[in-house]
């Protein structure tokens, strides 16, 4: 098992949560079951697919996690550009959440490839 507040990415993810719940908040009301709430979704799925991987009994597991951690990542991403193109967020809001995006995704990449490389060792 893992120490969730030393895991650097998981602490990432978790400022970025707070952050997109910020830049949600005023989207439309039409919104709220449809991109906002996926939007929401899909940044809470970060941190916690890292947690409950970091709470896993192996590595093997914790890189499951961290799998789909990555996707969800990749989700948000998707779904923030989206909302750009619809005029939800500004170009500069849209750059100061994707930047993070990218480092949880290039860590989540290391962390795994980290992780794989302890279990093979052991095996």
């Amino acid at each position: 098992m893992h120490n969730l507040k030393e895991l650097k990415i998981w602490n990432k993810a978790m400022d970025l949560s707070v952050e997109v719940y910020k830049a949600t908040s005023g989207f439309p009301k039409e919104e709220i079951y449809g991109l906002t709430s996926q939007i929401k979704r899909s940044a809470i799925s970060i941190p916690s697919n890292i947690s409950e991987g970091a709470g896993r009994n192996s590595n093997k597991e914790f890189i499951h996690f961290l799998g789909i951690a990555n996707g969800s990542a990749y989700e948000l991403q998707t779904q923030l550009i989206i909302s750009n193109k619809l005029n939800l967020i500004s170009n500069e809001t849209l750059e100061c959440l994707l930047k993070p995006i990218e480092e949880i995704q290039k860590m989540t990449y290391t962390f795994q490839n980290t992780l794989q490389r302890q279990y093979l060792e052991k095996a």
